[in-house]
């Protein structure tokens, strides 16, 4: 049987169908609610997510890596995913809310980070890896 991390492919695998599910309700369901701009910058979010979703499942069976790697980049990439796509989602439905999404738009770039200190740590663990 093949050795990989169960964890990290389910939440792989959960974040896969969720992503999916954002996806279609942002190409089906907000065309007719807000501007082609948002709908861009939503798809952004969805496109960042997915990319991260791969990581994360490539991550869970590639054995080589580290359990405690596989543990930070994932904690590092889930909240980059929250953070990141998570705020854009909301920063492009803004115009759909009573309150301005505007003021969250600085956990953006902080998701950003955490998205690029995933990668960063994947790459020592990659390095030290014996």
């Amino acid at each position: 049987m093949m050795n990989y991390n169960k964890k990290i492919v389910a939440t792989a695998s959960i974040l896969g169908a969720i992503t999916i599910a954002i996806g279609a309700f942002g190409a089906h369901g907000l065309k007719e609610l807000v501007d082609v701009k948002s709908l861009a910058t939503f798809e952004t979010g969805v496109r960042y997510q997915m990319y991260h979703v791969f990581a994360l499942l490539i991550l869970g069976f590639a054995t080589a890596v580290s359990s405690a790697t596989q543990k930070w980049v994932t904690r590092f990439f889930i909240i980059g995913i929250i953070f990141f796509s998570g705020s854009i989602y909301l920063l492009s439905l803004n115009s759909l809310f009573s309150f301005d999404a505007k003021s969250i738009g600085f956990i953006t770039p902080i998701g950003g980070l955490f998205l690029i200190i995933g990668w960063l740590r994947l790459a020592y663990g990659v390095i030290v890896n014996k």
